[in-house]
Formats: C-alpha cells, structure tokens, sequence
C-alpha cells in the first residue's frame, strides 16, 4: 500500500535544478558586489561578508527537506545581512510551502517580507527602498503561488498513483475471485461423476461377489470394468485435489462433449454464426471430466466472441484421439480498439485455472487480425 509521504524522493536533476535556481541569484548579486567592492575598496569587507553568508545558506540547503520550517526560517534571517543570500532563501521558502504546513509557511512568509524590508533600508529609506519592497514583494508572492501550484501537482500525482494501486488491487482481487470460483466450480461439477463411478464399482463389485453363475470370461470382463472406472475415478479426483469447496450445495450434472452440437445449435438460433470443424476420433472414449472442460471452454470462447465481436464469424476447430490429446482452437475477428470493460477477461482467467488443474495448456491473443483461443487437454490412451 502506498505511503504518503512530505518528502517525495528526488533525482540527481531534480536536486541540481534546485541549487542551479539558488546559484543564479547568487552570482548575480555577486557581481554586483563584486564591481561595487572594485570601486570602493571599503565595501570589499561588507561584500565577502555578504558572499559568506550566501555560501552559508547553500550549505543549509542540504537539509531544507528533512527541517523545511528551521532552514527556511534561517535563510530567511541571512538575507538581512547577505543579497546573496536571496537564492538560497527563496529555494528553501518554496520547498517549505511544497510541504503546505500553513502555520509555518506563514510565519517564514511574515519574516521574509520583513527581511526583505529591513534589508531594502538598511542604508536609507527613499524611491529606490520603495520600488526594491515592492519588486521583492511580488516576487514573494509569486514564489508562494508557485510553491502551491508545485504542492498541488505533486498531491494530483500520488492521488492517481494511490488510485491506479487501487484499481490493480482490485483487478488482482477480481481474478483471485475468478480463479477460486472455477475451483469451486469444478468441485461441484465432479461431484455427480464421482458418485456415479463409485455406486457403478459398487455395483459391478457385488454382481461379482453375490453371482456365483459367472464364467469365466464374464468375470473377466467384470473385473476389467472395475478396472477402467477405478483409474478413471482416480484421474478425475487428481483433477480436484487441493480445490476447497465454497458451500455444500450441488449442481445438476454439468455438460460434456456430447452436448456442443446442442450448444452450437443454440447460439446460432440466436443469431452467432459459428463454423465447426471437429475432427476428433473416438470420442466415446473421451473421459467425461476432459470432455466437460472442452465443453466450458468452448462455451466461453463462444462468449467472448459475442461481447467483443459481435455479429462477427466464429471457427472453431476440435481435434485429437486418445494418447494425443485434445484440442480445441476457436477464433473470430477482432475489431481494433476493442477494449474489454468490467470485469473483462476474468472469463478466461477462470478457463486458464480450469485447464490447469486439468493438465492442460491454453493461450489467447490477437494474430493476424484474429482473436485466437487455443486449449490442449491430456486424453490419455486407452488401457488394453
């Protein structure tokens, strides 16, 4: 979480931006010194005074950040004595009202304005000492609007930095959300396979110890399907372990393979033109788990489509056979500038999850104008 803060880190060229706008003055009152003290070598004392106390005040710049009231109120007090001082001074007055401590800032701009009018009569009190009080006044006064504005620009940029952490958290909260869902999701979906599996062993395992008519053969058979459905159970809860289930409530069994002719019926009777090209070999044999990820993950494809392209042709092309795998890859045009809204995309982290757990792989992006979806499901060959 991000930590406001009075004291903003600056870089090298920052820092040196801020001691070139102290320096500047500096030299500029110190060649006036410097030709005042050539024409009359009694003000050569007075002058190298004046440059000591200016060099003195740079050197108290080093630590306006971390006492912003002390060294401005200090550097204030020097330009009594010291024009050079001004630099310095005004350096340190910005970086305090960059701070906005009201009470402070105050204060300094009160002293700086009186220093600058004991300093403009010092030596007596004529047209000259009016126009200086009033050009250093001005001049204060637009350093304090500056010092604000300064203030204010920094406030805007950690308001959209602490807003842009925010809408990040949040997008990261989102997915999180996604991803625990479609865990939960799964749970619940392999629920009803699992309960079928194991009442189908238990029936299979009593026909063969209360049947004592069995032959041979047939009891072979009996003991091959048991076989079967046991290491196809056991892939289906590898799918789901570690996975929590949110609630106790059950879903309805959930769709397969065998029911996307039914899906791609479906969302063409309401108007999305879909092509399919399905070359996948004995699909029989699909285990219902693999079958109902493909089912899912067709089904948000399909969705995808209808939000970002709608009215666009959708391909979607399936393909494999057992020891080689599944795959399915559907595609539709993307618009340019299509920008996913609320929420967008948490479809696909949540597919990203699901076929994780399975095993899988799946990617997504733009390629040759085309939004592409490509998923590959483990379809383990069969046992003979």
């Amino acid at each position: 979480m991000l930590e406001r803060t009075d004291n903003p880190p600056l870089d090298r060229l920052g820092s040196a931006l801020r001691y070139l706008c102290a320096v500047l003055p500096m030299l500029f009152f110190g060649v006036i010194l410097a030709v005042v003290a050539a024409r009359d070598s009694n003000r050569l004392v007075p002058a190298l005074v004046d440059v000591g106390l200016g060099v003195l005040g740079l050197v108290l710049m080093h630590w306006r950040r971390r006492l912003p009231w002390p060294i401005a109120m200090a550097t204030a007090l020097l330009t009594v004595f010291s024009t050079t001082a001004t630099g310095p001074a005004q350096v340190a007055y910005v970086s305090l009202g960059t701070h906005r401590r009201w009470r402070q800032f105050g204060s300094v701009a009160v002293v700086s304005w009186l220093c600058l009018v004991v300093r403009s009569s010092w030596y007596d009190v004529n047209q000259a000492t009016l126009v200086s009080v009033l050009t250093g006044t001005a001049v204060l006064g637009g350093l304090t609007v500056f010092s604000l504005y300064l203030r204010g620009r920094r406030d805007l940029a950690v308001s959209r930095h602490e807003a842009a952490l925010t809408a990040e958290r949040a997008q990261e909260q989102r997915i999180e959300q996604a991803k625990l869902a479609e865990r939960a999701k799964i749970a619940q979906e392999m629920h009803d396979v699992l309960a079928h599996r194991i009442s189908l062993l238990s029936m299979l395992a009593g026909g063969l110890a209360y049947r004592k008519d069995l032959r041979a053969e047939e009891a072979r058979r009996t003991a091959l399907a048991i076989q079967e459905s046991a290491h196809q159970s056991l892939n289906e809860l590898r799918t789901v372990l570690g996975t929590l289930r949110a609630d106790g409530a059950l879903e309805a069994p959930q769709p397969t393979l065998a029911q996307l002719d039914a899906l791609f019926d479906e969302v063409r009777s309401a108007g999305q033109q879909v092509e399919v090209d399905d070359t996948i070999d004995d699909r029989d044999l699909l285990p219902t788990q693999t079958g109902r990820h493909a089912y899912r993950i067709v089904q948000e494809a399909l969705t995808n489509a209808r939000k970002h392209a709608p009215g666009s042709r959708v391909t979607a092309a399936l393909g494999g056979r057992p020891g080689d795998g599944l795959r399915i890859r559907v595609s539709n045009p993307a618009p340019p500038g299509a920008v996913a809204g609320p929420g967008g995309r948490l479809g696909l982290v949540g597919l990203a999850e699901r076929t994780r757990l399975a095993g899988g792989t799946i990617s997504h992006g733009v390629q040759d104008g085309r939004f592409v979806l490509d998923a590959r499901l483990p379809w383990e060959g069969c046992a003979l």
